[in-house]
């Protein structure tokens, strides 16, 4: 539910404290959190529900506005903060501001603006004393900044044109201006004439930022990976030539964010590891990067054969990992019929014209600082 700027208006002024503290925010009390909510704020009720429910996600401090259109969109605080200090010093518009994550992490110049007046009107509460206007993205209002502009995705797009406002458009109408425009994960960037960044957080790739050339120090591919002990960049100007051979001590699945900046080989160089197909995102290795995780492998077999090896080590359950072949992880599990008592691995890959399977011990990490 998005709210209204009449919503916001009430909850500016609405004590909460009552619903936050009773409402239990799951799917079987909403009948009665619905009620609730109804009794204390009247018809103003469903809003305060969605604003108690947004702060409860985490996704944005829990004073701040939103609803869960906007906590939804919003972008994972690590790349907001890895942003921010990317345009350190810099004047910034972001012209989608939306309810003003970016604008608090940055510390220096920084305006907003947005069409949709709800979202500014929850921004201006979030963000006391900065400048915000309501204007349309395709018409610039402001001079000499670094324009950050997060376009809708269009359902199932993958183009850079598949979004509203066309990044086409976006950029033509801030021709002469930086930019950092903030795209789904899985855009096509083949076409894109500057700094690709791709961002993880935790294991999950959560956004492809693509920054034009003036950002760039003559790498066009990025990836930045934040792990619990630091963040972690790999870019298309390190070495990619690796060897391809047999499997080692481990598998390592290289992160998302890795993966979709085609930087596989330049992570495998740098890490001492190798390839099992020069096709395939699959790496091994003899030991396991700082920061990332693996499998120790215990066998490799046939795929046919898996189930009597998972059989005959007592496998109780399985993480299943597939890379070229067309298998479904979940369908397979079914067809395992694990009965044991132990928790195993099992990496599907193809090398070569063959789809072969390793079973591996469970997911391990290694852990400690970056390097």
């Amino acid at each position: 539910m998005a709210l209204s700027v009449a919503d916001v208006d009430y909850l500016r002024e609405a004590d909460l404290t009552e619903l936050t503290d009773k409402a239990q925010l799951t799917k079987k009390s909403a009948l009665a959190d619905a009620q609730l909510a109804h009794q204390l704020h009247g018809d103003f009720g469903r809003a305060a529900l969605e604003l108690i429910a947004a702060r409860a996600s985490e996704k944005i401090p829990s004073t701040w506005f939103g609803d869960s259109d906007s906590v939804q969109q919003a972008t994972p605080a690590p790349v907001v903060a890895e942003r921010a200090r990317r345009l350190q010093g810099l004047r910034v518009h972001d012209v989608t501001c939306s309810i003003g994550a970016e604008g608090a992490a940055h510390q220096g110049e920084w305006i907003g603006s947005d069409l949709d007046p709800a979202r500014l009107a929850m921004a201006q509460l979030n963000l006391p004393g900065r400048l915000l206007l309501r204007a349309d993205a395709l018409r610039p209002v402001s001079r000499d900044t670094v324009v950050v502009a997060d376009p809708a995705r269009r359902s199932g797009g993958r183009r850079i044109k598949d979004t509203i406002p066309p990044l086409p458009d976006l950029m033509a109408a801030w021709a002469g201006h930086e930019m950092a425009i903030k795209c789904a994960p899985g855009i096509d960037y083949s076409e894109f004439d500057g700094l690709v960044s791709v961002s993880s957080v935790a294991g999950s790739v959560k956004e492809t930022c693509l920054y034009t050339a003036g950002f760039s120090s003559g790498e066009r591919r990025e990836a930045v990976i934040h792990h619990a002990e630091g963040i972690d960049r790999v870019t298309d100007l390190e070495p990619d030539d690796v060897e391809v051979a047999k499997p080692g001590r481990f598998i390592i699945d290289p992160d998302g964010a890795i993966v979709r900046a085609g930087l596989v080989r330049q992570f495998a160089h740098r890490e001492g590891l190798w390839m099992l197909d020069e096709r395939i995102a699959h790496l091994t290795g003899d030991r396991i990067p700082q920061g990332y995780s693996g499998f120790e492998v215990i066998e490799q077999v046939g795929v046919k054969q898996l189930k009597q090896a998972l059989a005959a080590l007592d496998a109780a359950s399985v993480e299943i990992l597939v890379r070229g072949v067309d298998v479904d992880p979940d369908a397979l599990r079914q067809k395992l019929k694990l009965r044991g008592s132990r928790p195993l691995a099992v990496v599907i890959t193809r090398i070569g014209r063959s789809a072969t399977a390793m079973v591996c011990n469970p997911r391990q990490w290694a852990e400690g600082p970056l390097e």
